[in-house]
């Protein structure tokens, strides 16, 4: 009967070498210096790198007895395996009631904070009596360490994470790790307003999702920029790169692993795909292959070394993540970005972060967008809590309320019938049409990593 405790430490190490492949990247901001309020240089020339936590000796007693977790993969635990199997959803509400939920989450924007503590957790206690608690993380390995020491520590029930809001590389981890609850989606109710012909929805950074996290957001890039400083801005990627060294020192991104940063590469790094393999981008749209990956790496490295010096500060430095970016924008000191959430630029406007000429657009190459979750690890003590929490957030509710500009704008996931609802939401001049941006499909989880750490070494280090 040792053997199940055995193959549980078998689980987290292997999860672990996961993590070390993975926590480099994040596409929630993986900086942990706060955007300075001065124009002096926030910025770093190398990518920050978080170490995994070190495998600890196995010592006898991890050899005793220890149920494995429930099975939908290896070591994954089953909602039906779990302590709310068997429950309706009335007796999951009932058991939620009183419950807590930590919610471990990038917490780097004032206006994602606002609604998630003062729209979404106000509205958990007065419908359900669940306190909702904001665990603000700078990089979402933060949550999944705590859940692997926790398991290392024999926390199979006991953990402190609930929830999380979590990216396709850690998600990967996660899943790969046997870390999470499944099996969930028939169980809550508002998942019958999904629209599952949304393939964004079934596969998370290339990780088929399983039922293993909830979608929240549609999250999509674009290009932010000053019109009044900036009145005819570069269309495609090609143009953006020829505008930045016919004008010096206007553009920027910050260094990867920020999901800012990493994005923009990731758009370069299409640029190249479609001039040198047959089926360009869409030839990367597969599980890591190293021939493809150095087919169009030595091109990526080389077009960000020209670009390089063109770049605010002659390139000498890079923003440490997007918050530190936009301070750079909003004090005129680069005249556009490109980012994830053009939605934002009309909040930020509002309250006068970014000046009123702000506007947003997509590269008609092109923008890269994607579908965000969230999702349980297994040893959440307050399952049922964080399920209608989770419930909640898919609620026609909650997406129409984040959907208004001057709460977070933000593009919901739910069905043709549900978008009714949506048509009186007003659209900030600032911000472009959803409707008008040229989609960019994500590259599987896989990629990312390797892709940040080729910057890392053949770009921030030359």
């Amino acid at each position: 009967m040792r053997s199940s405790r055995f193959a549980r430490w078998l689980i987290v190490a292997a999860c672990l070498m996961l993590v070390a492949a993975a926590c480099g990247g994040d596409d929630e901001p993986a900086a942990t210096t706060a955007a300075p309020a001065t124009t002096a240089a926030p910025a770093t020339t190398a990518a920050p790198t978080t170490e995994a936590p070190a495998e600890e000796p196995m010592e006898e007693e991890m050899m005793e007895e220890e149920p494995m977790m429930g099975a939908t993969g290896p070591g994954l635990l089953d909602v039906d395996d779990s302590e709310v199997g068997g429950m309706s959803w009335d007796e999951i509400l009932a058991a939620a009631d009183g419950g807590r939920v930590n919610w471990f989450m990038w917490g780097g924007s004032a206006t994602i904070n606002a609604y998630v503590n003062e729209w979404v957790g106000a509205e958990l206690m007065s419908r359900f009596n669940i306190e909702l608690n904001q665990v603000r993380i700078s990089d979402t390995v933060t949550a999944v360490d705590t859940v692997l020491s926790e398991t290392e520590a024999g926390e199979y029930t006991s953990g402190s994470v609930d929830m999380i809001w979590i990216n396709g590389e850690n998600f990967r981890t996660m899943k790969q790790g046997g870390l999470l609850l499944c099996g969930y989606w028939d169980l809550l109710p508002s998942f019958q307003n999904v629209d599952m012909t949304d393939g964004t929805l079934l596969f998370d950074f290339g990780t088929e999702v399983d039922e293993c996290e909830v979608p929240w957001n549609k999250a999509q890039s674009a290009v932010f920029y000053n019109s009044a400083l900036l009145p005819d801005p570069p269309a495609d990627m090609d143009a953006l790169l020829a505008h930045a060294c016919a004008n010096p020192g206007t553009f920027t991104y910050p260094a990867p692993p920020d999901f800012t940063g990493s994005v923009f590469v990731r758009h370069v790094f299409y640029n190249e795909a479609n001039k040198i393999l047959p089926g360009g981008y869409n030839d990367l749209l597969v599980p890591f292959d190293q021939a493809l990956y150095d087919q169009v790496a030595e091109a990526t490295w080389q077009t960000l070394n020209d670009l390089e010096p063109c770049l605010w500060r002659e390139g000498t430095t890079y923003p440490v993540d997007q918050p530190a970016l936009e301070t750079l924008y909003s004090n005129s000191e680069v005249t556009h970005f490109l980012a994830y959430g053009p939605a934002s630029a009309g909040s930020k406007v509002d309250t006068g972060v970014f000046p009123e000429s702000t506007r947003t657009y997509g590269l008609t190459s092109g923008q890269i967008g994607n579908t965000n979750f969230v999702a349980i690890p297994y040893n959440s003590p307050n399952k049922a809590a964080a399920l209608v929490a989770g419930d909640f957030l898919l609620s026609l509710d909650a997406q129409l309320q984040k959907a208004y500009p001057d709460v977070w704008g933000q593009i919901n996931v739910l069905n043709g019938d549900s978008q009714s609802a949506f048509a009186d939401v007003p659209r900030h001049p600032s911000v472009v049409d959803p409707g008008e941006i040229s989609g960019l499909p994500e590259l599987r989880g896989d990629w990312v990593p390797i892709i940040e750490e080729g910057w890392r070494a053949n770009v921030a280090e030359q």
